[in-house]
């Protein structure tokens, strides 16, 4: 392998691009940040049953996000593999990971100082790629030039913001989340097709997130009903909550790669930062799943401060964000979707409202009905994609839509008048 070699734009039409091991090595530095992240909401959730700590946990886990979120665009324009390429992504793991072990301290005592300094060294490994970019691509040297300017200036302000009163840092911290995403689309605007991009990479590289996320949701669980069984108090209730979560991840995830984005993707390319900037709320969302099934569990095992329409909602809240949000970033590359509009809504409020029943029904009552109303999801977006049914027994059952009826009508009218819409033509 060479140490050094031009780094230039990728062909955007390339077959058979996928994610490469160095990515997916990548990914799993994120699986520590997000899991020091979500246990220790939990926790902290769990002891005091302040919502307020939603607030460190959204700013955290911003810039867990937008770590990787920029690596991963990145490198669908990019991603040259040699040396230097993989040495400054290795710059960004080890950033990530000093800024995973920056957690605790951010949640207890307010210290932000690691999360900075963790977030400061991915941010150079970055700046190392885009660099190379600015001199080797003549082509996308504006819009890489923009990039590295923006971030440079970005990176001084969060060193800066640690200078300020707690006050100041929480209104700098909003200033600087608006500034760091409208980068992107400044950077862009430097020449007419912006930063090029593999949809059909992207689109797994997200893919691959969500995954991530849903193990996380899997390991809260698992670890949950762990402890639980270690302390000898299983119990029926605790049965069905974990019957429950895996029913709860596995509608997640149908629901979620239901949708053919490569595809879509590219066709609607200048769509594209909203579907990406839309994904931090579900990737979000999907995080707050998994301190949510930790709580259920731990509802059944020991004493919770929290009440159980919060212990119930910090389950269910994050779910019917989940598929409104899902909702959001695909509807806008393409209508239809598998689900009918009317049914993910519907979902998402009857889900958003099942925690008032947790007073009556408990908690693990409610994580029931919400498992049950995402398998009638499922369920719909199996028998009726798109709208319409695939069974062919249904079809029986179901009336065609007026625009299907329609072209029948109109196919059946141009043979009897001797020759077909085409032929007319």
């Amino acid at each position: 392998m060479p140490a050094l070699r031009p780094q230039r734009a990728r062909d955007v039409d390339e077959a058979h691009r996928g994610a490469t091991p160095l990515e997916a090595l990548f990914d799993l530095t994120f699986v520590v940040a997000i899991s020091l992240l979500v246990a220790q909401f939990a926790e902290t959730i769990i002891k005091d049953g302040n919502l307020f700590h939603l607030l460190s946990f959204f700013a955290v886990f911003f810039l867990i996000w937008w770590s990787w979120t920029q690596a991963a665009w990145l490198a669908s324009a990019y991603d040259t593999d040699d040396v230097l390429y993989r040495v400054a992504t290795m710059v960004q793991m080890a950033g990530v990971l000093v800024l995973a072990a920056g957690v605790p301290s951010a949640f207890e005592e307010r210290d932000w100082l690691p999360v900075t300094i963790g977030y400061f060294i991915s941010r150079v490994g970055l700046l190392v790629a885009i660099a190379r970019a600015l001199r080797d691509d003549t082509e996308t040297g504006p819009v890489v030039r923009r990039y590295f300017i923006g971030i440079c200036v970005a990176m001084v302000l969060w060193l800066l913001r640690l200078l300020l009163p707690p006050e100041g840092m929480i209104i700098a911290f909003v200033v600087l989340v608006l500034l760091e995403m409208f980068i992107p689309t400044w950077a862009d605007r430097a020449v007419p097709e912006g930063i090029r991009f593999h949809p059909h990479h992207i689109a797994e590289r997200h893919g691959l997130f969500t995954l991530i996320l849903l193990g996380e949701c899997v390991l809260a669980a698992a670890t949950a009903v762990r402890e639980s069984l270690d302390e000898s108090r299983i119990g029926g209730s605790l049965v069905i909550a974990g019957v429950s979560s895996l029913v709860i991840l596995f509608a997640l995830w149908w629901i979620y790669f239901a949708e053919p984005t490569g595809e879509r993707l590219e066709g609607s390319r200048h769509r594209s930062f909203f579907w990406a900037y839309g994904h931090y709320v579900i990737f979000v969302a999907l995080a707050l799943v998994g301190a949510g099934l930790d709580i259920a569990v731990d509802t059944v095992t020991q004493v919770v401060d929290s009440t159980p329409e919060l212990s119930a909602g910090i389950l269910a809240w994050p779910i019917a964000v989940f598929l409104i949000a899902n909702w959001c970033v695909h509807v806008v590359l393409h209508t239809p979707l598998s689900a009918p509009h009317a049914v993910t809504w519907s979902a998402a409020v009857l889900i958003a409202l099942s925690p008032l029943l947790a007073p009556v029904v408990s908690v693990i009552g409610s994580e029931v009905i919400v498992a049950l109303v995402l398998v009638a999801v499922v369920v719909i977006v199996i028998v009726l994609p798109n709208g319409r049914p695939t069974l062919p027994g249904l079809r029986l059952f179901i009336r065609p839509s007026r625009d299907v009826t329609s072209a029948r009508a109109g196919i059946g009218q141009d043979e009897s008048t001797g020759g077909s819409t085409e032929a007319s033509t």
